[in-house]
């Protein structure tokens, strides 16, 4: 027989605050507030942030997603950088060497830059700066110079990783010198990095056709990860090694704004950026990431990511 459940519905439940630990779809009346409540869950998106003061690409970009750093970069070898305080960026130190195709990590008062093009565009650098949070201060080389190198990792324990002219080269930053680490499974550019030096994360490039390729670093040794869902270079990226983030970019077809999510595992696509560039720059987390400018085309615009969550919603007739 048919129960009154089964056509009606379960009835709403009426309590005097809101439950502790709520399921998602659950709905409730809380009669001390007299509301309609429900438990739901909102998506993976994108939300316009305030522009750089100046557009840029093949820049570096570290922190989180409401205290961010910008710096160098193109249309020329650039020393300027941005700092970003979640609305709006500012003007903060120059760089002590001019430069583009850079990398750089860590936070916005304790990060570090490292490799690029220098003038004349085509020389390589592996300067290496520490940046403070309004000023930088050289702080050792690289050794092997290069551009388009991936970093990742924080200003007393950095990584780079491979690049032009540099090959399968993997180096470990202390806060003050570069050592060896861990050979890189096939020489890359144009590819994109995050996470930690002891768990370590770097994905897509050119080889130089473009790939898909994840590799993980544990702190001494590279091994294979899944793969991006599209290969894609000139990307950005945001997270840890088992909750990263991948945006933007160039893929074989065209320039994208596609996003991925990483959970250690494997990639899966989610809502993509609303401006499609590459030579982007990234940072924050898997659940609340930051990308500013870029170029072709040519950009000063900033975007944040919140990740999906689930929350407690006023029910209206709206």
């Amino acid at each position: 027989m048919t129960t009154y459940n089964e056509i009606k519905g379960d009835v709403i439940e009426k309590v005097s605050s809101d439950p502790a630990n709520p399921n998602e779809g659950d709905i409730w009346y809380n009669s001390t507030t007299g509301v309609l409540k429900g438990y739901q869950s909102i998506a993976d998106a994108w939300a316009s942030g305030g522009n750089l003061g100046t557009a840029r690409g093949h820049g570096a970009g570290f922190g989180i997603q409401t205290a961010a750093v910008a710096v160098a970069g193109t249309p020329a070898p650039t020393t300027g950088s941005e700092n970003y305080n979640g609305t709006s960026w500012t003007s903060s130190g120059s760089l002590n060497t001019a430069r583009t195709y850079l990398a750089g990590c860590g936070t916005q008062t304790a990060g570090v830059v490292f490799a690029g093009y220098s003038p004349p565009i085509s020389t390589y650098t592996g300067a290496t700066e520490k940046y403070n949070g309004s000023s930088f201060t050289n702080s050792g080389s690289l050794g092997t110079s290069g551009a388009f190198v991936a970093g990742l990792g924080t200003q007393t324990a950095a990584l780079c990783v491979g690049g032009e002219n540099r090959s399968t080269s993997t180096e470990e930053y202390n806060g003050s010198t570069w050592g060896t680490g861990g050979t890189y499974p096939v020489g890359t550019t144009r590819f994109s990095g995050c996470g930690l030096q002891t768990a370590g994360l770097a994905f897509g490039g050119a080889t130089p056709s473009i790939v898909s390729t994840t590799n993980e670093y544990d702190g001494s040794t590279w091994t294979a990860g899944g793969n991006l869902t599209v290969a894609t270079k000139e990307l950005a990226s945001a997270g840890i090694q088992t909750a990263a983030l991948a945006f933007g970019g160039t893929n074989p077809t065209a320039i994208t704004g596609v996003t991925q999510k990483y959970d250690g595992t494997s990639w899966t696509n989610t809502t993509s950026m609303t401006t499609a560039r590459s030579y982007l720059m990234g940072c924050g987390t898997q659940t609340a990431g930051l990308t500013f400018g870029g170029r072709f085309p040519s950009s000063s615009a900033t975007e944040e990511f919140t990740g999906a969550y689930i929350s407690t919603k006023t029910i209206t007739t709206s």
